[in-house]
């Protein structure tokens, strides 16, 4: 008994007491989602009899445990990939008119047919595929930024400055997205950057109350008031300790908030405020055909209906994919 207590001290001289380990680093809230996900999934590899000795056998188990979410990730990616090299995979210039094929059947000339001008309907859905993500990427990253920037400084400064955004995020948030950017783009005019100015703006309050969640939690944590104690400015203190740790819950809600924000770019160009012609958006294909052709030449509804359907279906599908990764307290 005696010797196997001391074995482990055994390289010690005798009667010297071992050194003290150092205490761990406290981690926030945040860190400590992450490591509680991280350690789930450990245990989880283990029991599948796959020790995560190397990253490409972790990404293959999660694609296993979280199919949908592995197919949501092939749908963006080959929607982003499509939005990238559209001018090689397109056959014909979006933008030509050739009246002389107008209302063309699908065929293998035109896979998808052709509109009313004669141009190529399958060509115009792939480069609109660079709207909606121009659209989509552009709303989400400035809405993000600017509501991460008021969600930070409402929670962390608190006071009539958390009093005044609040009130502000409660008119925006008064009304639905949809009407919002209606609202915003009929004030701006029909343009690509106004559109995504007229998207992004109602996603500011959402994406500030999720930081100003987080920040109210993290500042009275200890970590806090160490860091305050040793005189770090709040600035500083704001963007490296509270910032990170609400970023899992920023890529989960950027991931929801891009499906949406795709359909309403789709909406507007429906109703004729988003896109301005002859620029190809999947929306004004809508809207230019619905009522005329719907029944005479249904694929210029069906192929853009279907592009839409499929932008938002995987972006939802890679967005509750990541959430139930990022944050294991919302699974199931």
């Amino acid at each position: 008994m005696r010797g196997s207590l001391r074995g482990s001290n055994s390289h010690l001289p005798l009667g010297e007491p071992p050194s003290p380990r150092p205490s761990p680093r406290k981690r926030g809230e945040g860190e400590d989602r992450a490591h509680m996900a991280t350690i789930d999934y450990d245990l989880e590899l283990r029991r599948a009899g796959m020790h995560a000795t190397g990253g490409w056998r972790r990404v293959l188990f999660l694609a296993q445990r979280h199919v949908l979410g592995a197919a949501g990730l092939v749908i963006m990616t080959a929607f982003v990939l499509t939005a990238i090299f559209a001018d090689f995979i397109a056959r014909y210039d979006p933008l030509t008119i050739d009246a002389a094929r107008a209302l063309a059947r699908p065929s293998l000339a035109h896979w998808m047919g052709t509109d009313s001008f004669g141009r190529d309907v399958f060509s115009r859905i792939i480069h609109g595929s660079r709207i909606s993500l121009a659209v989509g990427i552009g709303s989400t990253a400035l809405g993000g930024t600017i509501g991460v920037i008021v969600g930070l400084t409402s929670g962390y400064l608190s006071g009539w400055v958390d009093l005044v955004f609040q009130r502000v995020s409660d008119v925006l948030q008064a009304l639905p997205l949809l009407v919002l950017a209606l609202i915003m783009t009929a004030a701006l005019g029909p343009s690509l950057p106004n559109v995504i100015i007229a998207i992004a703006i109602p996603l500011i309050p959402t994406v500030s109350r999720v930081v100003r969640a987080n920040t109210l939690a993290l500042r009275e944590l200890p970590f806090i008031e160490a860091a305050k104690s040793i005189g770090m400015s709040e600035v500083r203190i704001a963007l490296r300790h509270v910032l990170p740790n609400t970023l899992a819950p920023l890529i989960v809600l950027a991931t929801a908030q891009l499906g949406s924000t795709i359909l309403t770019e789709a909406s507007l160009s429906f109703l004729g405020l988003g896109i301005p012609e002859p620029y190809p958006s999947w929306g004004r294909m809508l809207s230019e055909s619905a009522a005329e052709y719907a029944r005479t030449a249904p694929w210029l509804v069906i192929f853009p209906g279907i592009a839409i359907s499929l932008a938002v279906f995987g972006a939802n599908l890679f967005g509750d994919a990541l959430r139930d990764i990022l944050d294991p307290r919302q699974r199931g």
